[in-house]
């Protein structure tokens, strides 16, 4: 009998879905949405039954149903800090995922949307190493002031599946090796993947390389001095360090093709904020191999900036003296949703349960 999951993946403008058959991709369609039309929503949970609904039209348009599904697998959101794995979505997982905290995020939508399609089929729903995964090091959580710990949030969904990649490549057990993953998009995270488990990481938004939009690690003093005589708010400063930061507060873009562009026409600042970018990427590829105590199998490094062969030249050259580099472009998180499903339906993987990690419960 043939295994059929649905993966869903709502963004801030748009809901992607893919349909998956026995492991291989049928189809995939990104739905774009009007910003405007989204904003007549109250809040993020408000747009829940115009997702499913466009869900529903997608599925039909493509000739299939829902009644025809095993499982649905839904991104992970902002939820309590947890291991990585394929978590099923039940009441508890489900309040969680409701509650929008600490802030509002569209990938909160996809355990929910999952479990609507789910429960009245009798049939499973899943998400897949979310945003939350903390498998952190205590020492890599310690930082100058026990009020401010760091925080484990970073794509873990494509970092965890280039380590699934990458262990196959290399014809060995992907929880048996120790890597160096830097997810290179409009955010990045660089992280120590040691034998199985996100051991040490920067939080995208707060530590780190700056990135084509965000701003990344800031010298504190001087931030704290320009939040309270800038004149902004609070809102106007996160956004203008998440958002506009980085990349395109140096060029005014964040899409590095026009970056290079500008390098083309002889921009000069723009090629030292794009070598600066690479540079700092490398330098934290150093902290994690130092992390892992210099036992670095190979340096993985993903993401959609992943694709320009520069960039990666410049990184590699400051790091290939640690391990081998390997180039996984993009982040493919369609796949990445299915496969965490397919483990568990095929009993390659156990299916965890939300609750045993957030109530002190078994954490091995």
């Amino acid at each position: 009998m043939s295994l059929h999951v649905l993966a869903i993946n709502p963004g801030s403008t748009s809901t992607k879905i893919a349909w998956f058959a026995d492991g291989r991709e049928v189809w995939r369609e990104t739905v774009r949405h009007d910003p405007e039309a989204l904003g007549t929503f109250p809040s993020v949970a408000d747009q829940f039954q115009f997702r499913l609904d466009t869900i529903a039209e997608a599925v039909a348009a493509k000739g299939c149903s829902f009644d025809d599904l095993s499982a649905v697998a839904g991104r992970g959101g902002l939820v309590e800090p947890i291991p990585g794995g394929t978590y099923g979505v039940d009441d508890v997982l489900l309040k969680r995922l409701r509650m929008g905290k600490p802030w509002e995020h569209a990938s909160n939508l996809g355990g929910i949307l999952a479990d609507a399609i789910c429960r009245p089929r009798g049939i499973p729903a899943f998400i897949v190493d979310p945003v939350a995964v903390d498998e952190m090091n205590p020492l890599g959580k310690v930082t100058g002031l026990p009020e401010l710990p760091k925080i484990s949030l970073g794509h873990a969904l494509n970092v965890k599946a280039t380590v699934r990649r990458a262990a196959k490549d290399l014809g060995e057990q992907w929880d048996s090796l120790n890597f160096i993953v830097a997810h290179i998009g409009g955010g990045i995270t660089v992280c120590a993947h040691e034998k199985g488990r996100m051991t040490d990481l920067n939080n995208a938004n707060d530590f780190g390389p700056f990135s084509p939009e965000r701003a990344g690690g800031l010298p504190a003093g001087d931030l704290l001095r320009f939040c309270f005589e800038s004149g902004l708010t609070e809102k106007e400063v996160l956004r203008k360090v998440v958002g506009k930061g980085g990349l395109a507060a140096y060029t005014g873009t964040s899409d590095v093709r026009e970056v290079k562009a500008l390098i083309a026409e002889g921009d000069e600042a723009a090629r030292l904020a794009y070598e600066a970018m690479a540079y700092a990427v490398a330098r934290e590829i150093g902290a994690m191999a130092a992390a892992l105590s210099g036992k670095v199998d190979a340096v993985l490094v993903t993401g959609g900036v992943a694709y320009d062969n520069d960039f990666v030249a410049l990184v590699q050259k400051r790091v290939q003296w640690i391990a081998p580099v390997l180039i996984y472009p993009g982040e493919d998180e369609m796949p990445a949703l299915a496969e965490g499903a397919f483990r568990v339906l095929q009993g390659e993987e156990r299916q965890k349960v939300y609750s045993e990690y957030v109530s002190g419960g078994d954490r091995s």
